[in-house]
């Protein structure tokens, strides 16, 4: 019995207890987008003061845990007085949902069900705190809308306005990955690394997308160097690790052969490969 309570006494002691609370912290993201961005999707900034000060309160004890008081204040004070810019920044971004989806109905629509929206807002969010130097907690938030909808943008990533995400499952975007306006990504595409070691911490890894670019679903581009020019396409599960000059068009060059079920005999002679 006096081993288990030492044992209980180790795994509770303050050497082992986490700076923030992940849940709380949680809480007060979806707070920040459900009540505080988007609270009746009316595009007016109204808010009540309870969510507001819940999330006042959670930032600034978990950063102040993590930085200290007066820079948790400094940070937090900035944060929750930006809110109102960021509320009309992303309703834009949900306009650029309905002029490029023809299947988005309404604004509403796309606030309240698109995930691709989600998860651009939460890095909004995030990005806002990353470049205050909060640590921990923008990778936190990025990865809670990560484990929702399955879009995978890191904190650090720079994304220029009206950036489209269409479906969005199984997207990756890298720290150091900066995309321009107006960018229209599908599913399954990764802006990635050449290849992943620790020396090349501090250095730009991910692919720079100039404006007006196209990346349908399952493509690949890697390395940090690798600039996609402005207004080119890359076609689905395309493979990219060099630069490209504006106006290119990307493609694989597959080739699929057709037949009708009159040409094959027997279930059991069946040729899967086409």
């Amino acid at each position: 019995m006096n081993t288990l309570s030492q044992i209980s006494d180790l795994l509770n002691s303050k050497e082992n207890a986490l700076p923030i609370n992940k849940k709380e912290l949680e809480e007060a993201l979806d707070t920040i987008f459900q009540q505080l961005l988007f609270p009746v999707c009316t595009g007016n900034y109204t808010c009540s003061t309870r969510p507001l000060h819940f999330v006042y309160s959670v930032l600034l004890e978990n950063i102040t845990n993590l930085m200290g008081r007066e820079k948790a204040e400094s940070i937090v004070d900035s944060f929750i007085s930006g809110l109102p810019d960021l509320q009309t920044g992303l309703r834009k971004e949900a306009e650029c949902y309905i002029h490029n989806d023809p299947a988005a109905r309404s604004i509403e629509e796309v606030i309240l069900a698109y995930p691709g929206f989600y998860a651009l807002s939460v890095h909004r969010i995030s990005h806002i705190l990353f470049n205050s130097g909060v640590p921990i907690i923008p990778r936190l938030f990025s990865e809670h809308a990560h484990a929702k909808v399955g879009i995978d943008i890191h904190p650090g990533a720079n994304i220029g306005n009206h950036f489209f995400i269409d479906h969005g499952t199984g997207i990756v975007i890298g720290e150091t990955s900066i995309i321009g306006e107006n960018v229209k990504i599908y599913q399954g595409v990764t802006l990635g690394a050449l290849f992943v070691t620790k020396e090349l911490k501090g250095t730009k890894r991910h692919p720079t997308i100039e404006d007006n670019v196209v990346i349908y679903a399952g493509a690949t581009i890697l390395g940090g160097s690798t600039v996609v020019g402005h207004d080119s396409t890359i076609g689905g599960n395309a493979w990219l690790t060099r630069s490209i000059v504006p106006y290119s068009v990307v493609f694989n060059n597959s080739e699929v052969r057709i037949k009708t079920a009159q040409d094959f005999g027997d279930a059991d002679s069946f040729n899967y490969t086409i």
